[in-house]
């Protein structure tokens, strides 16, 4: 009996374990390699394990492949993914690219006038951790996993998901699954000499594909029955494929990861090799092919995958809800980890008051300004939203140690001509929020530029500017006859003048409304020009002074400027108000009057056609009193030079070629961009310029000077490079202009 009792269980037992065996359900297991642009091959390989029905049921990713992981483990769907990546500008991503309009009108100032910038602490020249802070890649990721922001675990998410990171200081794996998702992708992409390392609970984490560039085997640690495997790495290039440093530096690093696949690969159930050998880790413009080569590696599987989906368990997964706002409320901001910086001056950076409801796009502009000033090493943020949908920000900083800076730019055009400028820049000299600024400029002409600026955001800054500026070039002689008692007994048709200016500025100002500026101050002004063609001065001198004079006046300044542009304008506006009052003097001028000086420039910039944009200005100046002090009449002519004092650009003619008290100028100019960054243009600029137009009603009685232009513009790291020819009726006769490199 006891042993028929004994069979009956065995039966029963048996028959219980085959059933269990049969209905267990398989837990897949995904894992995605790093490789840059050519880990969008996951995209494709995504869209083909999903046809096939199979669940994922965990995600490790290193790298690129840790970016597509935890966006799809947040709920993305491939055809999302696919769609989301195709409108991303990966080149502004990559650079940290910071539009125009994020930021302030100082920072945009100085953005445009230097082509490279090297740490320079204790006088020693230093070189960037990266060429990217990565704060694009986190502004983005950080918008897209909004929905998820409030899980910390990353087990938690719809799909469980952890990704890997490198150890810089230890060189040893960093595994991230859990903490705030779009630091720790951040950190796990973090390709050295590219992006600047992350710092996570104290550590300095760089990319993960240094140490694991698929981890296969932690994956399978997390209970997974079958791994299906997307491997993006490069293959060994030779000789005539490592062009440059940035290859050598992937090449050796694929030494060690193309040895370990051979391991790994066994490990790996299903896996998908994308054909991406005609692609490299920066080839984000072939986006579309290397997805379409995912889809074609994974289609050879799809029979084992339809397989592995017949033998999973149906489950209901709860539907993801995305953020379909556009809009984020932030009733209040806290702030840790600014020592040196105030939190005024923090908020002014990201141009935000509480509370406010702002679009994600100037929240993220607001964060890339913080950025570009240079001030902070990590600037690490999470919203954290309330059961009102309203956001607390909280934002982490890390100061940046680095306080000193040089820069280098070059610049040529026909009226300063050659000029190569050397610049020291020094924050936090005096005091935690300023910056101390010196342009040393040496070339045909000696100049300087000097500027102390305490930023305190949407407060009142306040700011003192030295500069002097020296040119030397051919005038017509009616330029000078406003400045000339003597009568000139030979015929002269252009005189050789020295032009020179020494301008000091003290003064304050404010911002309103993220994008107009307001500000007043005084000034002192000693203007000095002369001829060594005619005459000779006091000390028997072949020379005749025509000014030299110091002039005091206070100024009042507006500022509105949303170009996209400042040398290429695709889209916005501008304003730009100025008006001096012009008190004392004393030097040559001895019939000095308190006078004034008006001016205004507003223009708009729209595109057509996607490659084809417009750009309109008008701008006029007039002077009120002082009727015997000429020697700051407004001055047109030329093209390409950097504004100073009245001298204004006007082609069709030479720089410096017609004068008077008033002026009134327009210009047209349509520009096609034939491809990225290469400019074909042509404009139209007309002007009345005289003495006392709007007294005389000369200033509407017609069109006195005119100006035609075709020309070419390059935009290039050392600045905008243009060549222009112009045309002017009146005259009859053309000008070439030529300009390199942005404008100082």
């Amino acid at each position: 009996m006891k042993r028929l009792l004994f069979i009956f269980f065995l039966i029963i037992s048996t028959f219980v374990f085959s059933q269990e065996k049969a209905e267990k359900d398989l837990k897949v297991g995904l894992v995605l390699s790093g490789g840059g642009a050519k880990g969008l091959a996951h995209i494709g390989a995504l869209k083909v394990i999903e046809e096939s029905g199979v669940r994922i049921d965990y995600i490790g990713g290193t790298s690129m492949g840790a970016i597509i992981g935890a966006l799809y483990a947040s709920g993305y769907s491939a055809t999302q993914l696919d769609s989301i990546f195709r409108e991303t500008d990966f080149s502004s991503l990559i650079q940290d690219n910071i539009p125009r309009s994020a930021k302030t009108f100082y920072e945009k100032q100085e953005s445009e006038k230097y082509a490279l910038v090297l740490p320079f602490d204790k006088f020693k020249v230093g070189f960037p951790s990266g060429l990217s802070k990565g704060q694009n890649v986190y502004n983005l990721i950080s918008k897209l996993t909004s929905h998820v922001s409030t899980v910390s675990d990353f087990s938690k998410l719809p799909i469980p998901f952890f990704c890997v990171a490198t150890n810089v200081e230890t060189g040893k794996e960093v595994i991230l699954d859990r903490g705030y998702l779009p630091r720790a992708v951040t950190a796990s992409g973090a390709l050295p000499s590219l992006f600047s390392p992350v710092v996570i609970d104290d550590k300095v984490l760089i990319d993960g594909g240094v140490v694991n560039n698929y981890p296969v085997n932690e994956v399978r640690a997390k209970g997974m029955d079958i791994i299906i495997g997307v491997d993006v790495q490069d293959s060994l290039k030779n000789r005539d494929n490592l062009r440059s440093a940035f290859d050598v530096l992937v090449q050796i690093n694929n030494y060690r990861t193309i040895n370990d696949m051979i391991k790994k690969r066994e490990k790996t159930d299903v896996y998908i090799h994308p054909n991406i050998q005609d692609f490299s880790v920066v080839s984000f413009d072939e986006g579309k092919n290397i997805v379409e080569s995912g889809i074609v590696a994974a289609e050879s599987y799809r029979e084992e995958l339809e397989n592995i989906a017949s033998r999973q368990k149906p489950v209901n997964r709860e539907e993801v809800k995305f953020d379909a706002n556009d809009f984020i409320y932030i009733k209040e901001v806290k702030i840790e980890g600014n020592e040196k910086y105030t939190r005024s001056y923090v908020l002014g950076k990201l141009k935000l008051r509480t509370p406010d409801e702002i679009t994600y796009e100037d929240f993220s502009e607001g964060i890339n300004n913080l950025s570009a000033t240079g001030n902070f090493q990590d600037i690490n943020y999470r919203l954290i939203e309330d059961e009102n949908n309203e956001n607390t920000l909280l934002l982490q900083l890390r100061e940046s140690r680095s306080s000193m800076m040089l820069r280098f730019a070059v610049h040529y055009d026909d009226l300063f001509r050659t000029a190569a400028l050397v610049n020291i820049t020094k924050k936090r000299l005096l005091t935690n929020n300023d910056i101390a600024s010196l342009d040393l400029i040496a070339g045909d002409n000696l100049r300087y530029n000097f500027e102390y600026y305490i930023d305190k955001g949407f407060y009142w800054s306040v700011g003192f500017n030295s500069k002097y500026h020296f040119f030397e070039t051919d005038v017509p002689l009616d330029f000078i006859n406003p400045d000339f008692d003597a009568e000139i007994s030979v015929p002269v048709n252009k005189l050789s003048i020295k032009y020179s200016d020494f301008t000091n500025q003290l003064y304050f100002e404010t911002l309103f409304r993220r994008t107009l500026i307001f500000g007043l101050g005084g000034e002192h002004k000693y203007l000095r020009y002369l001829s060594e063609t005619i005459g000779t001065d006091e000390n028997n001198l072949p020379r005749t002074v025509f000014e030299s004079t110091n002039y005091y006046s206070a100024f009042g300044f507006l500022k509105y400027d949303t170009y996209d542009n400042s040398f290429f304008p695709k889209k916005g506006a501008y304003f730009s108000g100025d008006f001096h009052w012009y008190l004392l003097a004393h030097g040559r001028n001895k019939s000095f009057e308190p006078f004034s000086l008006a001016k205004a420039k507003m223009g708009y910039a729209h595109t057509f056609f996607n490659t084809i944009s417009a750009h309109l200005t008008t701008e006029g100046g007039f002077k009120w009193g002082g009727p015997e002090t000429t020697s700051l009449d407004f001055a047109l002519g030329g093209y390409g030079f950097k504004e100073m004092n009245n001298i204004i650009p006007f082609m069709g003619y030479e720089a410096i070629s017609l004068r008077g008290n008033t002026y009134l100028k327009s210009t047209l100019t349509f520009d096609y961009e034939i491809f990225r960054k290469n400019h074909v243009n042509i404009s139209v600029n007309i002007a009345n310029v005289g003495n006392d137009l709007f007294e005389n009603g000369q200033w509407i009685d017609g069109v006195d000077y005119s100006g035609f232009s075709a020309g070419y513009g390059l935009e290039t790291v050392l600045g905008p490079m243009e060549i222009k020819y112009s045309y002017s009726p009146e005259l009859n006769e053309s000008e070439w202009y030529v300009t390199l490199g942005y404008r100082f």
